[in-house]
């Protein structure tokens, strides 16, 4: 009992956030002016597939019958408001089921900015949380007890995502075998946090300590998540400290506090009963005794585990695989999918910041002033923030983008051309726009190499950086080979 009250709580803060997020930013990303317009992306799914009822088949999503920026707001401020629901503690299937498809619908709509494993990761857990609780019945503490096959299934899910996690770093980098990742990782982690930088000068022993923690929690943790209580427990705290510790060190979006939800299904109200207020307790001792199961719940439980022993069969293979992937989903609905973060880490952080000018000449001797983002590093005695379990799209697809070309990400070259007109949603994706009111004349993006600053260095900077070259040159409104590009991919007319 005390168990799924804590499962639901968690997961009904992380679906608030991950709809916050999309409020906020999914008419700049794919809103009909937005970065990559939802409407082309859903034209290109139904050619290529031959209509439309096969691209929702493909691709299921609410934003195939209506997708203008009303809906995809209305979308948004509806998943919200249901989640804060789920946090005050009032939930039963049909309204987790109505999240679950909401923010469906927007993973599948969002292209590359939810692309990332912690979205199929919540559609999964948020498909199984449906059937911990009762058809009707939204009471902290219904009559219903949430059904075992379910709680089983949360330990399957968890065990699939740490030892996916593990085996993808085995397999994929030197310096996890070597035990010497956590030397760069928290500096060329996608978005640092304030205690990045405590982290990354510890001395190496504790950080090479940290490596065999890692791979404590990652590949011997799990094999204990179906053992019996003592063991389980064991392995629970391990994976939540682990979970709590990545927290603490960077801004991993809602990943972590994600990973926790699943985890949790390793304890039982004996555990929770020693840690939660006595009136909580209380509560849930009182409706196990006046407990009532329910036939129809339990069949489907059943039925849904095994479906999902069905659907695991590819994840699991893939978990055996020494081609192993991660982060794939093998079915539209994200039933059943395969994880794993940071198979490879960088040695060297490099930065893409968009600078511009209201000099005639766009040369080096310009007065270039930088685009400040909201979590990325761009000036140099400016503290990382705390932006987790909040994530900001724009900042983790740069993070990425800097490591290619802009050809790989054009849609940077669409934001380029917002800038120069200091289009207000594009803008709202930034902390700071430079020019006010008036845009700049010219917009270009610079590639840096960014490393930490000692702490108590003099000047009391966070970072050092040294200029690597331009990433897009410098481009006006009045660049015809910009404008024919755009015009191409249907961002303007």
């Amino acid at each position: 009992w005390l168990n799924r009250f804590m499962i639901l709580r968690l997961l009904g803060i992380i679906y608030a956030v991950a709809f916050l997020v999309a409020i906020n930013e999914i008419i700049p990303l794919i809103g009909s002016d937005g970065l990559t317009p939802v409407n082309i992306f859903l034209k290109q799914v139904s050619d290529a597939l031959g209509s439309k009822n096969a691209g929702f088949m493909h691709l299921p999503s609410f934003f195939w019958f209506n997708h203008s920026d009303t809906a995809l707001l209305t979308v948004s401020w509806i998943g919200f408001v249901l989640s804060c629901v789920v946090v005050a503690g009032y939930a039963n299937a049909p309204l987790l089921t109505i999240l679950w498809f909401l923010y469906m619908s927007i993973v599948h709509a969002g292209q590359e900015w939810y692309g990332y494993g912690w979205e199929i990761q919540l559609l999964e857990t948020g498909f199984l949380a449906i059937f911990l609780c009762p058809l009707l019945d939204m009471r902290p503490f219904p009559k219903r007890p949430p059904p075992f096959p379910i709680i089983v299934l949360f330990r399957w899910l968890i065990f699939r995502i740490m030892m996916g996690s593990g085996l993808i770093k085995i397999r994929g980098d030197e310096i996890w075998r070597n035990g010497t990742a956590l030397y760069y990782h928290f500096e060329t982690q996608p978005l640092p946090g304030p205690l990045s930088r405590w982290f990354h000068f510890l001395p190496h022993a504790i950080l090479k300590t940290g490596v065999w923690f890692n791979f404590l929690a990652e590949l011997v943790a799990p094999l204990f998540v179906f053992w019996p209580r003592a063991a389980r427990h064991v392995a629970g705290v391990v994976i939540v400290l682990f979970q709590i510790t990545i927290i603490l060190s960077g801004n991993l979006s809602f990943l972590n506090w994600l990973t926790i939800v699943p985890a949790l299904a390793c304890f039982d109200d004996g555990f929770w009963s020693k840690i939660l207020p006595r009136g909580l307790v209380n509560k849930a001792e009182a409706a196990n005794q006046n407990a009532i199961p329910s036939r129809p719940m339990v069949t489907t439980a059943w039925i849904v585990t095994a479906i999902v022993a069905m659907l695991s069969i590819q994840p699991a293979l893939n978990l055996l695989s020494p081609r192993q992937l991660m982060n794939t989903s093998f079915d539209p609905l994200e039933l059943v999918n395969t994880y794993g973060a940071f198979g490879t880490v960088g040695k060297e952080r490099l930065n893409v910041i968009f600078e511009g000018t209201m000099d005639d000449h766009p040369g080096d001797s310009a007065n270039w002033k930088p685009y400040i983002y909201r979590g990325l590093p761009v000036l140099l005695d400016r503290k990382p923030p705390q932006i987790a379990p909040y994530q900001l799209h724009l900042d983790w697809q740069m993070w990425f983008a800097a490591m290619d070309s802009p050809t790989d990400y054009p849609w940077t070259y669409n934001l380029v051309w917002k800038l120069l007109h200091n289009n207000k949603n594009a803008l709202s994706l930034f902390k700071e726009n430079p020019f006010g009111d008036k845009p700049p004349k010219y917009v270009r993006a610079v590639l840096y190499r960014y490393s930490f600053s000692k702490p108590g260095n003099p000047k009391g900077l966070w970072w050092n950086r040294e200029s690597i070259g331009v990433w897009i040159p410098a481009l006006s409104v009045e660049d015809t080979t910009l404008v024919n590009y755009l015009r191409g991919q249907g961002w303007v007319h």
